[in-house]
């Protein structure tokens, strides 16, 4: 990344205790990021709702839920 020539951070930026990458590991290794515009977003109400309606698009299966063992009372 370059500096910008005469261009500094301001003073009121402390990032003096700040820690790289803190919630990286809260992301999972097949997760892929991809930049929704301001009107689509306002669509759908969450990224669920996303992922469905892209694969509906994309004439993929809808994932299934795994039957869950109950527990026992």
């Amino acid at each position: 990344m370059k500096k910008r020539k005469g261009k500094s951070m301001r003073k009121e930026y402390d990032f003096s205790r700040g820690v790289r990458g803190k919630y990286v590991d809260l992301i999972g290794e097949d997760t892929v990021f991809v930049g929704i515009d301001p009107d689509v977003a306002a669509v759908y109400p969450n990224s669920k709702a996303i992922n469905d309606a892209l694969r509906k698009l994309a004439g993929l299966p809808q994932p299934t839920k795994r039957a869950t063992k109950r527990k026992k009372s």
